[in-house]
């Protein structure tokens, strides 16, 4: 298995170990290029106007920071084009599909901008350019490849010339429109070619080969070469992207088996349904399947004893019970409760939270779906929403409770901190204690909290405004502790007040533990928010323009759950 993220900060420590090996690929695929040109590839990422074009770079890796192959892309905007550099995959067993996900990943990633296309160049498939058989055989290959995708030597003029007598391998310039009938015309060609042979090519190409090369071109429309290896019509390869911004939507299709029907219980999965029925109309989501993530990124945050516990508890328990927890030892860490339905109070906080059959399933699948939004970042999506049930917030390190079993905000803020800073802001209306209590130590995670006063609200334990973090984390928790009763506007200004903070900590990633509870009537809650409010909410978040994760906490109030969520995403998305 295999991701594709974007690369933007190049001092990271893990993507400085992916760009090394990067640059090592480039060295053994690429034995003409010349090391200087290699070593400046973390330079091009972060200083555009040194080399006058945007260095994109994608890689692929697994989740042992693996690479299985890179693209780097060019972005030249003040001609409004896009130049694939390089593309390569390691070559080897279990790389099949590898190739064709990066090029789909850049592809996508022009189309986002609404650009015409991509130009790149391939070694010639010809045998009078070409000389030796095994490199005109793998020529071949690759112009077969990108042929799929429609993408084709441009022909008629002079760009493969070799510049100097004798070169072998002049390459063709290939140009991909994305599937779609545009044309390009030969005075936009001209501007594309003088930008390449000057911007990559200056220190190499003679001033008189480079006006040679563009004067050649002279056919308007600028012509591609006929189909040479798909003979048939090549369907089109458009790339389902309805809108740059769109929010990818990751629902836990397991959440349903836990269904608690005991009297009082209002997590139920009807929530889900009727959120979906409302969001799903306003066409801005892109729903995506959750992926199968390792046990070990749950213990990265969750105490291992505790894992193994809820793992294991749930296979004692009849298909039709709930256990909840009715006794709370002293924990004693040598001797815990023997009897499994006793130790369930050694490991919750609450007594309305119980494990049943199908608790567990449930919530590892949310941390899936959370793992899979996390990636989606990532790879440079802006937003991800993850529906999913049980919740996750009141989650500790060794504790469950509040209907919370894992915590899914802070198993997705602790994977992505791997790759820049991360802040979560929780809008439940209860204390999201969990993630204090996780990251209460840590600079690297900011935890901001807008929630109900803990003299009245649950968890009542924590979500004081004194409780600041500590250690190399003091400071970095913020809590907004609000009275029983207030107004929207004094929700709306305590909203901003956490906004300014997060500005002031300038996050590379932010995730909202999104709770509708908030809401007037709420069950759990005594907030007024209309469906009005979450419109301006949702806007004030957008507004951040941060790659942006949302998970699923609370919301109760079935009759305006599935409004409020359509109102919040509608004014995100504005």
């Amino acid at each position: 298995m295999f991701r594709i993220r974007k690369i933007s900060n190049p001092y990271l420590q893990v993507n400085t170990r992916a760009i090394q090996q990067v640059k090592n690929l480039i060295d053994k695929q690429f034995n003409d290029i010349q090391k200087e040109k290699v070593d400046i590839i973390s330079d091009q990422l972060i200083d555009p106007l040194k080399y006058r074009f945007h260095t994109m770079l994608f890689v692929a890796d697994n989740y042992n920071e693996n690479i299985k192959g890179f693209a780097l892309l060019l972005h030249m905007p003040d001609l409004q084009f896009y130049y694939l550099d390089y593309i390569a995959v390691v070559p080897g067993k279990g790389q099949s599909g590898v190739g064709s996900a990066l090029y789909e990943r850049v592809r996508e990633e022009v189309r986002s901008v609404d650009a015409s296309g991509i130009f790149m160049e391939c070694l010639p498939d010809d045998p009078q350019l070409s000389h030796d058989p095994e490199i005109l055989k793998q020529n071949k290959k690759r112009l077969a490849f990108y042929e799929k995708f429609n993408a084709r030597p441009i022909i008629n003029t002079k760009y493969e010339t070799s510049v100097t007598e004798g070169d072998n391998d002049p390459p063709y310039l290939v140009y991909d429109n994305l599937g779609g009938d545009s044309t390009i015309s030969d005075d936009y060609l001209k501007k594309v070619v003088e930008a390449i042979l000057y911007r990559k090519y200056g220190d190499y190409c003679p001033d008189a080969y480079i006006r040679e090369v563009i004067e050649s071109i002279k056919d308007n429309p600028v012509k591609l070469r006929p189909l040479k290896y798909h003979k048939k019509k090549i369907e089109s390869q458009k790339i389902q992207h309805s809108g740059k911004h769109n929010i990818v939507l990751i629902v836990n299709d397991k959440h349903d088996i836990h269904h608690v029907k005991d009297r009082g219980y209002v997590e139920a999965p009807v929530r889900i349904k009727h959120i979906l029925n409302e969001i799903l109309p306003l066409e801005i989501f892109n729903q995506h399947e959750a992926q199968k993530y390792p046990d070990h990124f749950i213990t990265d945050v969750h105490d291992t004893k505790y894992f193994s516990y809820f793992k294991n508890v749930i296979q004692n328990i009849a298909s039709d019970k709930s256990v909840y927890p009715y006794v709370f030892p002293i924990r004693n860490n040598t001797k815990p409760p023997k009897d499994l339905s006793v130790r369930a109070g050694y490991y919750c906080i609450d007594t309305f939270t119980p494990l049943n059959k199908n608790a567990y399933l449930a919530a590892r699948w949310g941390v899936n779906c959370a793992l899979t939004a996390a990636d989606a970042l990532l790879q440079g999506k802006k937003a991800a929403y993850v529906l999913t049930r049980p919740p996750g917030h009141h989650a500790e390190k060794s504790v469950f409770g509040g209907f919370c079993y894992f915590n899914n905000s802070a198993i997705a803020a602790n994977y992505l901190s791997r790759y820049g800073k991360v802040a979560i802001l929780d809008m439940d209306y209860h204390h999201g204690n969990g993630q204090q209590q996780i990251f209460y130590d840590r600079a690297d995670v900011l935890t901001i909290s807008i929630h109900g006063h803990p003299s009245f609200a649950y968890p009542y334990f924590s979500g004081f405004e004194s409780e600041k973090g500590e250690g190399k984390g003091l400071g970095y928790n913020v809590n907004f502790a609000l009275p029983e009763t207030i107004t929207a506007d004094i929700y709306s200004s305590t909203l901003l007040k956490a906004v300014a903070r997060l500005k002031k900590f300038n996050p590379d990633f932010l995730i909202v533990s999104l709770g509708f509870d908030t809401s007037k009537g709420d069950p759990t809650g005594t907030w007024p928010l209309l469906t009005s409010d979450f419109v301006s909410n949702g806007r004030t978040i957008g507004s951040l323009g941060l790659p942006t994760l949302f998970m699923q906490e609370g919301g109760y109030k079935t009759q305006v759950l599935g409004k409020n969520a359509k109102a919040f995403f509608s004014g995100f998305y504005i």
